[in-house]
């Protein structure tokens, strides 16, 4: 049921244009992954490297007939009335941040194609600590992506915070990464 609606919003979402061809169907009417991956331009690739593609790409660049939704366990890639989940690595899920000043968006699945942050190619500092042990699992300087977010592999079953700085500015908020887990940070304001 849910898969049926995130493919109706995809199909809703998808803009016209130039597009590639649809894949072939199977004789149950459904479309190989690898035959959509290949559709796509995504042969080969992983989910790591999926994800990764996507997010860095540049929002003039990116699919505008590809929807890519990351859950805590799996990428869901959807494009027309096509579907296809890519299993993510085993004990890690993937966590992307748009730390904003002025203006945000509601957000909880990460989309790789039609998420857009304030924050564009900007540098910022972040630090991503594990509440429960006081790991810290990030400590890094870097660069948001084209389109606003930046992302980051964090084990799985682990609550924290995430602090993020950029030009005097700081901003703390809280994740998760167990199954119920947001994949999209959006709540990280500036200040």
């Amino acid at each position: 049921m849910k898969r049926a609606a995130i493919a109706a919003a995809a199909l809703a979402l998808a803009l016209t244009g130039c597009s590639a061809a649809d894949p072939e169907p199977t004789a149950d009417g459904t479309v190989s992954q690898d035959t959509f991956l290949t559709t796509h331009g995504l042969a080969a690739m992983d989910a790591v490297e999926i994800i990764d593609h996507l997010d860095r790409q540049k929002v003039t660049e990116r699919p505008t007939d590809l929807i890519a939704s990351v859950r805590a366990d799996e990428l869901l890639l959807s494009s027309d009335d096509q579907e296809v989940v890519v299993d993510l690595p085993d004990n890690q899920t993937y966590v992307s941040v748009a730390p904003y000043i002025t203006s945000t968006h509601d957000c909880f699945y990460h989309s790789l194609t039609t998420c857009l942050g304030e924050l564009d190619n900007e540098d910022i500092q972040v630090t991503i600590t594990d509440e429960a042990t006081g790991e810290v699992l990030i400590d890094e300087q870097t660069t948001t992506f084209d389109n606003g977010f930046v992302g980051f592999w964090l084990p799985d079953d682990a609550t924290g915070t995430i602090e993020i700085t950029h030009q005097g500015r700081t901003g703390v908020t809280e994740f998760s990464t167990t199954e119920d887990g947001a994949t999209c940070v959006t709540d990280l304001r500036l200040t």
